[in-house]
C-alpha cells in the first residue's frame, strides 16, 4: 500500500497517533527534533503553546479523518489483510542505507562550507545555517533507537575544515547518546564539533596543507588556531558560551597538558571533553595517515592514558564497534574486506569484500552467512589489486547509517 503523504493541519487537529513536523528551529521549541511522535497528551499541549498555527503530519493521515464510510474503512483493512509479508531483501537495505548516508554526508559538507563562507560578511545567516545543520544531524542521529555508523567519502584525498568537522560531530553525538547527555548538551557538542577548526583558516595554506612534520614555528603557529576560531565566532556575539568554549579548548587534556591554556580536569566541561577526544582519533586517522580505525584506537589507549577520561574511550570504543568502519579484514572463507557499517551483531557487521587477488568485488551480509570475521589486516598485507578493489588507501570518514525502520 502507498505510503501517506505529509499533511498540513492546524494544531486544533492534533490527536494521539500522529507523526509531525514542526515548522520552527530547534532554538524555537523544547522537543529533541522537529520530528515528534504524538504519543501523549503533554505533547500536544506544548505543541499548541507554541507561537505556531499549523503542523506537517509525516504519519498517521488515516487518524485524521474520523467520517470515513465504515465499507471504506472495512475494506481499507481488507486490503491490509490481504497484503503478503514479503521476505526483506537485507542486501538491498544495506546498499541504500550506505548510498543514503553517503549523501547526507556530503549535503552537510556542502551545507558547512556555507555557513563557513558566511561568518565573516553575514553572521546571523551563518548561525541561521549552522542551527539548521544540527538539527539535522539530531534528525538523523534519533531516526533510529539504536544507532549505528556507516563508512563514507568526501571523494577528496586531503580532508577539508568542514569534512572533518563533519565527521567529528558524528563521532561526538554518537558518544553524547551513548551517556544520554541532555537536548542542550548535545546541541551545543554538535555546534562545538562543526566549527572547532574554523581558526585554521587563519593559518596560512602552506602550513595547514603541509604533508610531514612542521618546524618547531609552524607548529606554533597552527597551535594557535583554537585562539583564532575563538575570536571568530566570539566577535559575532551568536554563539553560545559553551560552543566557544570547545572551539578554543577541542586541544586540552584532563592532565593539563594540552593547549591553548593548559586547563585540566573538571575545569574541562565534558561537552568539550566528548569533542576533544572524538577530534583527537579522527587526527590518527588524517594528520599521522595511519589507515586503520583499530589502530587509532590502539593508538589512543597507548599514548593517551590520563589525557582523556577513561569512561569517555570505553563509550568511543562502544560507539565505533569491535570492527569500526573503514577497518581491513580477513574473513573466516578466506576472502578480504573492508567494514561499511556496523549493525547489532558487532562481529558481522557490513563488508565490502572480494579475493585476495582483488577479484569477484560485492558487499557482503555477513549477518545472513555463516561468515564472521577472522582478522584485522593492515594495508600492507594486502596486494595492489585487493588494495584498488577496496580503495583501501581512501580516507576515513563516519556517518549516521541511514537505515529504515
Amino acid at each position: 500500500m502507498a505510503k501517506n503523504k505529509p499533511v498540513s493541519i492546524p494544531v486544533s487537529e492534533l490527536r494521539l497517533g500522529l507523526t509531525v513536523k514542526l515548522p520552527l528551529s530547534w532554538t524555537e521549541h523544547p522537543f529533541l527534533i522537529n520530528r515528534i511522535e504524538l504519543k501523549d497528551p503533554g505533547q500536544i499541549e506544548v505543541i499548541r503553546g507554541l507561537k505556531v498555527e499549523h503542523v506537517l503530519v509525516l504519519a498517521g493521515t488515516e487518524l485524521l479523518d474520523e467520517d470515513v464510510p465504515q465499507q471504506e474503512s472495512d475494506a481499507d483493512d481488507h486490503e491490509a489483510d490481504e497484503e503478503l509479508p514479503v521476505e526483506r531483501d537485507i542486501k538491498r537495505e544495506a546498499r541504500v542505507a550506505i548510498r543514503k548516508s553517503q549523501k547526507r554526508f556530503l549535503d552537510c559538507i556542502n551545507e558547512s562550507r556555507s555557513l563557513v563562507s558566511k561568518l565573516a560578511s553575514d553572521p546571523e545567516g551563518a548561525y541561521r545555517l549552522s542551527a539548521t545543520l544540527v538539527e539535522q544531524m539530531l534528525e538523523h542521529l534519533f531516526e533510529q533507537e539504536a544507532s549505528y555508523l556507516a563508512l563514507v567519502t568526501a571523494g577528496e584525498e586531503s580532508f577539508s575544515v568542514t569534512q572533518h568537522g563533519i565527521s567529528v560531530a558524528v563521532l561526538s553525538l554518537m558518544i553524547a547518546k551513548a551517556l544520554d547527555m541532555s537536548k542542550m548538551e548535545m546541541r551545543d557538542i554538535a555546534l562545538g564539533a562543526l566549527v572547532h577548526d574554523i581558526g585554521k583558516l587563519r593559518v596560512p595554506d602552506n602550513i595547514r596543507r603541509k604533508r610531514g612534520a612542521l618546524t618547531q614555528q609552524e607548529t606554533n603557529f597552527m597551535n594557535q588556531h583554537p585562539n583564532y576560531g575563538h575570536e571568530m565566532l566570539s566577535r559575532s556575539g551568536l554563539f553560545p558560551e559553551q560552543v566557544l568554549h570547545i572551539v578554543r579548548h577541542h586541544h586540552e587534556f584532563i592532565d593539563g597538558t594540552g593547549f591553548p591554556d593548559g586547563i585540566k580536569g573538571n575545569k574541562i566541561p565534558k561537552t568539550t571533553q566528548i569533542v576533544a577526544l572524538a577530534n583527537d582519533f579522527e587526527l590518527q586517522l588524517t594528520a599521522l595517515s595511519i589507515a586503520s580505525p583499530q589502530v587509532a584506537l590502539g593508538y589512543l589507549f597507548k599514548n593517551r592514558v590520563g589525557k582523556h577520561d577513561e569512561a569517555l574511550i570505553s563509550t568511543l570504543v562502544k560507539v565505533l564497534g569491535i570492527y569500526p568502519p573503514g577497518t581491513l579484514v580477513q574473513l573466516t572463507d578466506g576472502n578480504i574486506g573492508k567494514v561499511m557499517m556496523t549493525t547489532s551483531e558487532v562481529k558481522q557487521p557490513q563488508v565490502w569484500a572480494c579475493n585476495p587477488a582483488g577479484g569477484s568485488p560485492g558487499l557482503r551480509i555477513l549477518m545472513n552467512e555463516d561468515v564472521s570475521i577472522e582478522k584485522v589486516l593492515k594495508v600492507e598485507e594486502l596486494s595492489e589489486a585487493a588494495m584498488r578493489t577496496l580503495q583501501a588507501a581512501a580516507p576515513i570518514n563516519f556517518y549516521f547509517a541511514a537505515l529504515e525502520s
